[in-house]
């Protein structure tokens, strides 16, 4: 057997094969493989691990942060400062790209994280047949063809097609995302192309034994297991640059291309007026470093980091800092079911009994057929309770805790109950019997010292059932009573409810074979009751906010249609049946009907992982900035793909929040409204500390360009670099502590094609860029013309200073007047504002900086027309905000 045939093996549906032909196929019998056999196929397959991301080395990934095209333009002003003697500026420039550069790889936890923890998932050992004898060996020596044994508590250590069964039930939420262990048979299925959680003869790896035992042929092993096939998808997929960071190196090239002309120009024009060509070299390097908005990818990424910290107090931990911008444009929030917009613990919904319908908060404890019928499920129930740090516990299945918790609520206690009317005997639950029977003494009873307690599927326990409790009478079962119990267990079942049926029996002492025929028949049926895992009470509110910012909600799940269907109708996702699509339906669509048919579903039933990456992977090709929850290994692709993966703090395995952006510390699905709301306000504080870094550093390039053309020599290299330093720095960050707009989820989301300059930012940039230059040149002129040129020079420099302080005002909004929004009410920019004038103003007021900065003391006068301009910039942008309300445009 080569290994080309192994690789076939993997694509064979073994769950259509009986058990003897699955054997056949893998060469394989029950005894097990000799050690000869199992030595020669472990060379032959390798050993059964999953595949590791080829992992990059510390200094590889602090050479990637220095690909993005500002931090190269970074590095360059650096260079250009240093050869104009400005080392300070130097240093302070190289210190903010390394501040980025290990950000960035502190930030950077790849696939070998996520990798790590599915292989912790991966059972350590493993029960085998080998040569008949049974041998524990480490779950990486197992090869195709090995027989493994189960039984409760163990983790599947490979995949396999079960062979044996006695009361097997696998939990497989991880894997499938259903919340209830499954009951697993033998019988071969028709079906080539069911979805993982209706495969009920396999057993898959990392899931886990949650009932009986069984016996299973190893199927796959390594990364052709299904778990192996998810962390093959981890460690290939690339992460995807974010829409900020494709706005930013956009602005970079852009800007590199101007910076290059406009100091070509200038050199030029320079160069044959017969200006010194050094001087006019130094003049064109310094119009460089003026252009360039060298503290803009730290600003962005402390805001970003602003974000973060807000977010953390918020329930909301961002593992990697561009997630939160994203978040801001979300668009779509595919989201999975189980524990993230239900409860992830079955409740009883409804019971019926004594043809009375019963609701959840009704109490039937007290009434002869309630007591009963409550005594029923709980005795007839393997659950335990535990009491842990003052708590109560319980464990076991999901449905039969459900029942236990039910009674507990109505004050009923399974241990003093069990104390009361202990088990004598009892038939385990059968997935072909589809019951469970109990026996218990009734001794403080009248009547029959025995009574026989059993619940089951409706149905088949119906069929067993030939009188019915009414009232504390027992009457015969008639074709009418048959027709409105069917009727009761319609209604739940319409409602997705679980439904489960209860009856019992009376005997003076137990038959000596005790199996199901003796046990199981003649029956007084007690009741029906329902369960469902509850959507939380919080999502609804969530996903209308949601809806009003604009944002889909899309249900992701592997229950059953009809399950999600009713908890999407109770979050008001879906209005009618018409919007769910199962994994069976989609596996019929072809990539390029389902991107066109994608909008008409918001609900996704019984699907497998790649379902939910194809599902993820429609709406991007529509241009949607997708984010997807989930908690299990089997959401781990999906958040990869997705633009934003949304981890769960609580149920999420470590697989899906070390592939995710963000991870929910609540599991709260309401608290990702809460991490978009602070995404749009962190993008929105971003393009304000864009638009005040770039009109500001416009202002500066038209300044110097404008007085070289008219042979003005307006500011030194030293004026520049101290400007951009004391004022684009504190104010930008100030504005990252902007509040959000009030109707900021009112809005719709924006587009990832949408520029960072629309909304009035690219226009504001243009217009105050020109209201800057032309104040500070009209500064420069009136001191030019009253005054001396060192005094004109000085006066320019400190209206260039001061203006841009005050204009970092202005771009609080671009449509609201800086006197609605409250002049002073960011603090943060108020001390900025403060402590960065200060910088500026004290290099002319301290006698010993005059010399080092070639500036002059000025007088009263002088400094009123320096303040006068620098304040103008203010009641000029409010006439322009004026107009832009007036006419009703954004």
């Amino acid at each position: 057997m080569d290994s080309h045939k192994h690789d076939s093996q993997q694509e064979q549906a073994f769950h259509t094969l009986t058990v003897e032909d699955s054997l056949a196929r893998l060469s394989a019998k029950e005894q097990g493989l000799d050690g000869a056999e199992a030595a020669s196929r472990l060379e032959r397959y390798g050993k059964n691990m999953l595949q590791e991301a080829e992992g990059k080395s510390l200094l590889q990934k602090m050479l990637a942060q220095f690909k993005d095209v500002m931090i190269i333009i970074l590095l360059v002003a650096a260079v250009i400062s240093g050869l104009l003697g400005e080392w300070t500026d130097s240093i302070i420039i190289v210190v903010v790209v390394l501040i980025n550069a290990i950000l960035g790889v502190v930030q950077e936890n790849k696939a070998e994280n996520a990798l790590a923890a599915l292989k912790q998932m991966s059972s350590p050992n493993a029960q085998v047949r080998r040569g008949g004898q049974v041998i524990t060996i480490k779950a990486e020596d197992l090869v195709p063809g090995d027989i493994v044994l189960l039984e409760a508590g163990n983790v599947v250590p490979a995949d396999m097609r079960l062979i044996e069964t006695a009361s097997l039930k696998i939990e497989e939420a991880a894997l499938t995302g259903e919340s209830v262990p499954v009951d697993k048979e033998l019988a071969p299925l028709e079906k080539a192309d069911v979805v993982i959680g209706d495969r009920v003869n396999m057993a898959y790896m990392s899931s886990n034994v949650a009932y009986g035992r069984g016996v299973g042929v190893v199927t796959a092993t390594g990364v052709h297991t299904e778990v192996g096939k998810i962390a093959s998808f981890i460690s290939q997929e690339e992460d995807e640059i974010t829409p900020l960071q494709k706005k930013l190196n956009e602005l970079g090239k852009y800007f590199t291309i101007i910076i290059i002309i406009v100091a070509a120009i200038m050199f030029g024009i320079g160069y044959f007026e017969g200006r010194e060509w050094l001087d006019m070299l130094l003049t064109s390097i310094s119009l460089a470093v003026a252009a360039i908005p060298e503290g803009l990818p730290a600003i962005v990424t402390i805001i970003l980091a602003l974000g973060v910290q807000k977010m953390a107090k918020r329930k909301s931990i961002i593992r990697k800092l561009p997630a939160v911008e994203t978040l801001g444009s979300t668009e779509i929030i595919c989201s999975d079911k189980t524990g993230t917009l239900t409860q992830n613990k079955m409740t009883v919904q409804q019971a019926y009994v004594g043809q009375h319908h019963i609701d959840e908060e009704k109490t039937m404890l007290g009434h002869l057929d309630g007591d009963r019928f409550l005594y029923i499920m709980t005795l007839c129930n393997d659950s335990k309770i535990t009491e842990e740090d003052g708590s109560t516990r319980l464990l076991g299945d999901p449905t039969e805790t459900a029942l236990i918790d039910y009674a507990l609520k109505q004050g009923l206690n399974k241990h003093k109950l069990e104390e009361q009317y202990p088990r004598v005997a009892e038939l385990p639950f059968d997935s072909d019997r589809k019951l469970m029977t109990t026996v218990h003494k009734m001794h403080d009873e009248d009547g029959s010292p025995l009574r026989i307690m059993t619940k089951g599927a409706p149905d088949v326990l119906l069929e067993r059932c030939t009188h019915i409790v009414k009232d504390g009478k027992v009457e015969l079962l008639s074709e009418a009573y048959k027709k409105e119990i069917a009727a009761a267990n319609k209604a739940m079942a319409d409602k997705a409810l679980r439904v489960l049926a209860a009856a019992y029996r009376d005997i003076e002492k137990l038959p000596d074979d005790i199996h199901s025929d003796a046990l199981e028949r003649d029956l007084v049926f007690a009741g029906l009751v329902g369960m469902i895992d509850p959507p939380r009470e919080e999502v609804k509110d969530a996903v209308r906010i949601c809806k009003e910012a604009g944002i889909r909600p899309i249900m992701i799940t592997g229950d059953h249609r009809d399950t999600a269907a009713a908890i999407a109708k109770k979050l008001d996702i879906i209005q009618d049946e018409s919007g769910v699509l199962t994994g069976s339906e989609l596996n019929q669509i072809d990539e390029k009907e389902f991107e066109q048919k994608v909008t008409q579903y918001s609900v996704y039933a019984r699907v497998s992982p790649e379902h939910k990456v194809r599902i993820v992977q429609a709406w991007k090709k529509r241009g949607k900035i997708v984010a997807m929850t989930g908690d299990g290994v089997n959401d781990a692709p999906a958040l990869k793909t997705a633009d934003i993966g949304i981890g769960m703090g609580i149920t999420g395995t470590d697989v899906s929040k070390g592939v995710s952006d963000m991870v929910l510390a609540d599991d709260n699905f309401s608290t990702i409204v809460v991490a978009v709301e602070e995404g749009r306000k962190v993008y929105s504080n971003i393009r304000k500390a864009i638009q005040f870094l770039l009109s500001a550093n416009l202002g500066e390039v038209l300044t110097l360009f404008i007085a070289t053309l008219v042979g003005w020599k307006i500011l030194f290299p030293i004026h520049i670099l101290w400007i951009n330093l004391v004022t684009d720095t504190l104010p930008a960050l100030a504005l990252g502590f902007e509040k959000a707009e009030d109707d900021i989820m009112k809005q719709p989301p924006r587009k990832s094609s949408t520029s960072v300059f629309a909304d009035g930012v690219g226009a504001g940039i243009i217009y105050q860029g020109i209201l800057e230059a032309g104040l500070t040149l009209w500064a420069y002129w009136w001191g030019h013309t009253h005054y001396s040129e060192a005094h004109a020079v000085t006066m320019a420099f400190a209206t260039l200073g001061l203006i841009q302080l005050t204009h970092a005002f202005n771009v609080r909004s671009n449509r609201k007047s800086i006197f609605s929004i409250g002049f002073f009410s960011n603090r943060y920019l108020n001390g900025a504002a403060v402590i960065s004038g200060l910088l500026v103003i004290l290099v002319i007021l301290l006698p010993f900086m005059n010399d080092l900065f070639s500036v002059v003391e000025l007088n009263l006068e002088q400094w009123l027309i320096v303040i006068g301009s620098a304040v103008a910039i203010i009641p000029l942008v409010e006439i322009v905000k004026l107009f832009v309300r007036m006419s009703g445009r954004k």
